[in-house]
Parts: C-alpha cells; sequence; structure tokens
C-alpha cells in the first residue's frame, strides 16, 4: 500500500520509520516532512492546511491510506473532507477531535459521563475569571479554552501568577481567540501519566504508558514546552491503574462519543493525573503525542501500516496486537533560546555517525538537509531515542548517544527519567 503521513515534526519521523518497516508498505509520503521523514519516505511540499490540495495529491498518486499527525488539520475538519470524497484517513472527525479542540467541551463531556477530572468553572470573560478565582486557595489552574501548542494551561501559584495570567490571556491576548473562554480548575496532587488508546470507535488497543517531561529546565522548572524528552512504560501505570483507565475513562469516552453521533476514531490521547492508584484526566489530545510518540512506536511490534488501516476502516482486529517487553527512552535536543526566540540554520555535527548504529534511533524535526549538511530549522531538533531491557540503560544510553550530536545553542534537559530511577533506588529495572 502506498500511505501519505501529514506533518513535520519528531512525532511523523517516528511514524514514516515504523511504517518504512511493513512488508505492505511500496510507497510512503510526508507534507511537509523534515529531513528525517526524507531518509524513509519523499517529502511533498504542501502545507497541512492546504486540505485541497492534499486531497489532490492522494487521488493523484492513489494513496491507500493518509496519517494525520498535528492537531490542526483534524480541527479543521481534514477527515470528513477526506471521507467525502472517498478517501481512506486515519484519524478523528472534525467533532470528534474537540476533545482537545475546545477544553470547555472536553470538560463538559466529561461532567456528563462522569468521567474523573478536576472541578472546575467554566469562564467566559476577565470579569468571570476574577469572580471564580475570588478566594480560591492556591494552587490552581486557569487554562484557555481552544488550541495553544501545549502552552494553554497556566499553574496559578499566587496573586501575582493570577495577575499575569490575566494580562497574557486578556490585554496581550497571548492566546488569541483561543482565550475567548477559559476553564479554571482545580490543581491535581499526584503523578502524571500518558495513556494512548488506537480505537476504530468501538474496539481499541492501548499502547505503552509513557511520561513527558514538559518544562524547559532541570527539575521542570522554567517555561512549558512541547515536550523535552520521555520514557515508556511509566512505572506508575501498573496494571491496576490501566485497568482503572480503561473502565473509568476510555470506554466511557467511546461510548458517550457514540451516544453523541461522533463515534471516536483514531488516537484517543489520555493526559492523566495518578494519585493514590486512581487516574484522573488532566487533558484529551486527538492524536499521537510528541514526543510521546518517540518512545511508544519504537515498542510496538506489530505492523503499524496494517494496524492503522485497520482502524481507518473501522475494522480494528485487537487479538494480533502486539507490544515490546522492553522500555524506551527519548531525549529532545532543542535549539538555543526554545521555546522562545531562536535562531535556524545551525550546522549538526553526528547524526550520520548515529545512523550507523543500530541500538538509536534519531527522530528528527526541526532539521533541513541542504544536499550536504543537516542544519537546525525550528525549536526542537530532534530526538534520540534508546530501547532496552532496562529502563536504566535506555535512559543512561540516550545521554550517551546525546553527547555525540552536536550543534551552536544545543540545549537538552538532563534529568529525562532520572526521578523515577530515583524513587526506585537507582536499581536496575528489568521486565519480566
Amino acid at each position: 500500500m502506498k500511505i501519505l503521513v501529514i506533518g513535520s515534526g519528531g512525532r511523523e519521523s517516528a511514524i514514516v520509520w515504523k511504517l518504512s518497516k511493513s512488508e505492505k508498505v511500496t510507497g510512503i509520503y510526508c507534507t511537509p516532512g523534515n529531513a528525517g521523514t526524507a531518509c524513509y519516505g519523499e517529502n511533498v511540499p504542501i502545507s497541512e492546511s492546504e486540505i485541497d490540495k492534499l486531497i489532490e495529491f492522494v487521488q493523484e498518486k492513489e494513496i491507500d491510506l493518509t496519517v494525520v499527525g498535528p492537531e490542526k488539520p483534524l480541527l479543521d475538519g481534514i477527515v470528513d473532507r477526506f471521507v467525502s470524497h472517498g478517501l481512506t484517513i486515519f484519524g478523528p472527525s472534525q467533532k470528534a477531535a474537540m476533545l482537545e479542540g475546545s477544553k470547555v467541551f472536553a470538560k463538559q463531556f466529561m461532567s456528563e459521563h462522569d468521567i474523573p477530572t478536576a472541578p472546575y468553572e467554566v469562564c467566559a470573560s476577565r470579569e468571570d475569571v476574577e469572580e471564580a478565582t475570588t478566594g480560591k486557595i492556591f494552587p490552581y489552574v486557569i487554562k484557555v479554552d481552544g488550541l495553544a501548542a501545549g502552552k494553554g494551561a497556566i499553574i496559578i501559584k499566587n496573586q501575582d501568577d493570577l495577575r499575569q495570567a490575566l494580562i497574557e490571556i486578556y490585554e496581550e491576548r497571548k492566546f488569541g481567540a483561543a482565550g475567548d473562554s477559559v476553564i479554571v480548575e482545580d490543581f491535581l496532587n499526584g503523578e502524571e501519566l500518558s495513556v494512548f488508546a488506537i480505537t476504530d470507535g468501538s474496539d481499541y488497543v492501548l499502547l505503552s504508558s509513557a511520561q513527558d517531561h514538559k518544562r524547559i529546565f532541570d527539575g521542570e522548572k522554567g517555561p512549558n514546552t512541547g515536550g523535552m524528552g520521555a520514557y515508556a512504560p511509566a512505572p506508575v501505570g501498573t496494571a491496576d491503574v490501566l485497568r482503572k483507565v480503561e473502565e473509568r475513562i476510555i470506554r466511557p469516552v467511546l461510548k458517550g462519543m457514540k451516544e453523541k453521533g461522533t463515534p471516536y476514531s483514531g488516537v484517543l490521547y489520555c493526559g492523566l493525573m495518578i494519585h493514590n492508584g486512581n487516574p484522573r484526566v488532566i487533558e484529551f489530545n486527538a492524536r499521537f503525542g510528541d514526543p510521546e510518540t518517540q518512545v511508544l512506536i519504537p515498542l510496538i511490534k506489530s505492523d503499524l501500516a496494517v494496524l492503522l488501516l485497520s482502524v481507518a476502516q473501522g475494522k480494528l482486529d485487537a487479538s494480533s496486537f502486539q507490544i515490546s517487553d522492553k522500555y524506551a527512552a527519548c531525549v529532545i535536543l532543542a535549539s538555543a533560546g526554545y521555546p522562545g526566540d531562536y535562531e535556524k540554520g545551525k550546522e549538526i555535527a553526528g547524526i550520520e555517525q548515529l545512523f550507523q548504529s543500530r541500538k538509536v534511533n534519531i527522530f528528527m524535526a526541526g532539521t533541513r538537509f541542504d544536499a550536504e549538511r543537516y542544519l537546525t530549522n525550528g525549536g526542537r531538533v530532534l530526538g534520540i531515542t534508546v530501547v532496552s531491557k532496562s529502563l536504566n540503560d535506555a535512559i543512561l544510553s540516550a545521554y550517551n548517544y546525546v553527547n555525540i550530536i552536536k550543534f551552536e545553542g544545543k540545549q537538552y534537559r538532563s534529568d529525562i527519567g532520572f526521578r523515577v530511577l530515583e524513587r526506585l533506588s537507582h536499581k536496575k529495572i528489568n521486565r519480566g
């Protein structure tokens, strides 16, 4: 089969890499792609927002399956448009994707279906926020309703934080129309966990659990980013916790979406807080996470192309799905200044050396190739992923490979996964 992958990040690099290993796949295209996706398929200069051009391209090339990476085209209705032209596409419909596209919709949906989440209030104006927060005990969270590139949740620890949040949302309009409505919700204590279900709307399979590291600096300090690293599976995602996630969250979501007449097909990403073994939802995403995908995809033993096509056709066969019993760790290398302003065009050394190793995967994101050199071309430049029988070895090996990659201004967190290793008393963790 021929496949088109839409997107240009490390997530898409991981997806294209895995698809290239399928015996069923005869050709892979990526729009617009990056230097990493070009290693396994053909990049096509069409933006993810140019849906008409994407439809024309798929028809012209007789592509059998389109896989949507980022959230914005999903919220723009790309799946509905493709389906209306008789084209097979992996991802939720526009209405189903509102689980990610609107925090208000998601919260109200969870309330209607008794899905555990933090208590909240919906605010339509600055005055509403001020009223909702008067006398409220710190800390709490203010979330803008719409898409905000993973940066729309603000933890309010004191009155100064509240003043700054109000300025950013209502005076500076930092989030634009995404901040026209906001959620004020209680702060959830516990440990974060990401759980991904791949579903055709009725049946589903679970990927390994994962933990992301959102802040730019060690110790979860500094501003939020798209994600600076991840590991999988996460020890907090015990069999009992995952059973509760399925019973209390995933199944009610699928049942509720079907009852609304908007069945959910694609990836359901559950961002959770685990406290005393009980999960509560922080947020839903309607697609693969990044960088979590860079550790989850290498742990899938099954043929990813066959899996995604079966979901897109509404014929998921969960019995044939297999996950590796190993661990994976990913460290993101970013440009100086990220997540703020940064420069592009810095030469990257060491990539070819890592390509020659079978023990590491490089998933490129903000990277381009000028026919001679790899150059930085974004905030998050690339991810380095290692799979191993132990989490300790996966993490330490990933950092060994990080030292091989060189470019001016390279920044990365040096503590990806180390907190869980400390909790486990630095013991080597083996599965099975």
